[in-house]
């Protein structure tokens, strides 16, 4: 067998005359009658050879069966392309190879789709092709900066003094998050593993243990439903200090994605980043990851229309909602079907109707205009910066689905109307967000975070008081809207911790049974303590300029958590089941 002595983007006419091997598949054939023309690619990119009866007849013959996908490796000449025939897109557009030996290493089928960079092609084939949609340079180049960003990300907290330390992929269930996937145990029957959702637990008795700071690039299940940025197995970056408080740990993490950004895409980050409350986060944007590129503030207006004739908007304020609004500047040409558009649009987040108000020169254009004094057109005015040809929308409802449908109008605006920069990176701390909220399907107080989150030190008494009214020392990292990173401070002292326990309405039965050996645990002299994770597949698709994190996951499942390559998951055969003292039963109105 030929060893190959080149990539296939590496030769150029300084190897002149050179004798070499290159490797690799064949992107496209071109037989131009006496000479047959091949575009050879490998990981690194491409290079053309050339099959010439003048060069040996015999090779050239064999290169007849040559098609696209092909596995060859060749040997010859490194010569200049013709006058006319340089390819100034390509690396090595100025040469080519002469080929005096051919071996074909495999013959391939013809591919479902073409492996081109950009192929128009079904998301749904290119899974169940992964393989071949893996040739793609779009997509090598996706896995090659992802390697990239993981060695400098381990580099830098190495630097820092982090330990990098395995923790257990089978471990117990943990109620208080997502659905986890479940492992049955055949040497314990009828009992279960987990696969971890996060390391939490582990990080935290780690730091127990006197490891101070600790890091670990690691794989996380959650058994949910999936969108575009999110998998049922996915990587994060996990990371926890002892002795530290929020500044130690958003200056370590700016730090590091400083170092990232500068040496992955050469952009210099501007620190420290920006922080936002979470009140002030809802209220200014209406959520809690706000894209920060543009402006299109939301402003409440409640107190402007709490007495006015629109009944809708002043009902809604007597019982306790708000009124809140946002100025499309500009937009006074939308369509009715445009608004209708945008009112089916901010259904979808529970909002029962978008109100809205066009800004003429001489008037209000709006079904509601007449319903508004003078006096309270003037304050809305004010309050909301109209200029004639602004389009104003309203929704009036509770504070969470005014906030929701809002903010999300306001995001689709920001696309819809362009004043997104694509190219600009606007990173901010979400600080002070609620301990605990209340879950109207469970009928409790459930942890907005997790239960191991310290409330701030000054707001503990409210714990029994008025749970929902203490803020903790959480703390999420946005980026162009994405959350890519969330932590806390820890609570480091049992009592403390069985307070929260107990504001969760978790009796000490159950916490003892679920957590008891991290209340032991912290017993035994445990650090003030803090960490923070970040979604590495999505800080890696915001890098790679993706949409999906899909297309930054080797072999990604589909949004019914399916492996259309391999047909995972699959029912085992009933000998495995057996092992395992488990039997299936058909659910009613299953397909299966």
């Amino acid at each position: 067998m030929m060893k190959r002595t080149h990539h296939c983007n590496e030769l150029s006419t300084a190897d002149l005359n050179s004798e070499v091997v290159l490797a690799g598949w064949v992107q496209r054939r071109r037989d131009h009658g006496g000479l047959i023309f091949v575009d050879l690619r490998d990981r690194e990119g491409v290079t053309q050879v050339v099959f010439s009866p003048e060069v040996d007849n015999d090779v050239h013959q064999q290169a007849h069966v040559i098609r696209n996908e092909f596995v060859l490796c060749v040997r010859g000449k490194v010569d200049r392309r013709p006058e006319g025939m340089v390819n100034p897109k390509l690396k090595t557009g100025e040469i080519e190879i002469l080929v005096s030996e051919l071996e074909i290493s495999n013959k391939a089928k013809t591919p479902p789709f073409v492996i081109e960079e950009k192929t128009e092609v079904s998301e749904n084939i290119r899974l169940r092709y992964r393989y071949l949609d893996l040739r793609r340079s779009a997509l090598q180049k996706n896995f090659i900066l992802r390697h990239r960003a993981a060695t400098l990300i381990r580099d830098y907290l190495n630097n820092n003094g982090f330990v990098d330390v395995e923790t257990p992929v089978l471990t117990r269930s943990t109620p208080e998050g997502a659905r986890d996937y479940l492992v049955p145990s055949r040497v314990n029957p009828g009992t279960f593993y987990a696969l971890p959702q996060s390391p939490q637990i582990f990080k935290q008795l780690l730091m127990i243990g006197g490891i101070d700071r600790y890091y670990q690039i690691v794989k996380c299940f959650r058994d949910e439903d999936l969108r575009a940025d999110r998998q049922p197995e996915f990587t994060q970056i996990d990371i926890e200090m002892s002795f530290v408080d929020e500044d130690d740990i958003m200056t370590m993490s700016e730090g590091m994605l400083g170092a990232l950004f500068k040496k992955l895409l050469d952009i210099s980050i501007k620190r420290p980043f920006r922080r936002l409350t979470y009140q002030e986060a809802t209220d200014r944007y209406g959520l809690d990851k706000p894209d920060l590129r543009f402006d299109l503030e939301l402003k409440d207006v409640s107190d402007i229309v709490a007495s006015s004739q629109f009944k809708l908007f002043a009902d809604c304020v007597k019982k306790g909602g708000r009124v809140k609004a946002v100025n499309a500047k500009g937009c006074i040409n939308f369509s009715r079907k445009e608004i209708d558009d945008l009112t089916g649009f901010v259904a979808v987040y529970r909002a029962k109707g978008l109100a809205w108000i066009k800004i003429k020169p001489d008037e209000w254009q709006s079904p509601i205009a007449k319903f508004f004094s003078d006096t309270e057109k003037q304050a809305l005015a004010e309050r909301l910066h109209v200029e004639p040809g602004d389009l104003i929308f309203f929704v009036a409802d509770d504070i969470k689905v005014v906030n929701e449908a809002l903010g999300q109008l306001r995001n689709h605006l920001g696309h819809k109307l362009k004043l997104v920069d694509k190219n600009r990176f606007e990173f901010c701390w979400i600080t002070h967000f609620p301990l605990l909220e209340y879950d109207e399907e469970e009928k409790r107080n459930v942890a907005l975070h997790h239960p191991f989150t310290a409330p701030f030190p000054e707001e503990v008494d409210l714990l029994e008081k008025d749970p929902l009214a203490v803020r903790s020392r959480a703390y999420d990292m946005v980026l162009n809207g994405t959350e890519i990173g969330g932590g806390s401070i820890r609570i480091h002292q049992r009592k403390l911790q069985e307070r929260v326990f107990k504001a969760l309405n978790i009796d000490r039965e159950t916490y003892e049974h679920k957590f008891g050996f991290l209340l032991e645990a912290l017993e035994y002299g445990a650090p003030p303590h803090g960490g923070i994770a970040f979604g590495f597949d999505r800080l890696v698709m915001i890098l790679c300029n993706e949409e999906s994190i899909r297309d930054v996951i080797a072999f990604p499942k589909t949004q019914k958590a399916a492996c259309l390559l391999t047909g995972a998951p699959e029912e085992v055969d009933m000998a495995q089941l057996k092992e395992l003292s488990l039997k299936t039963r058909t659910v009613k109105g299953s397909e299966n």
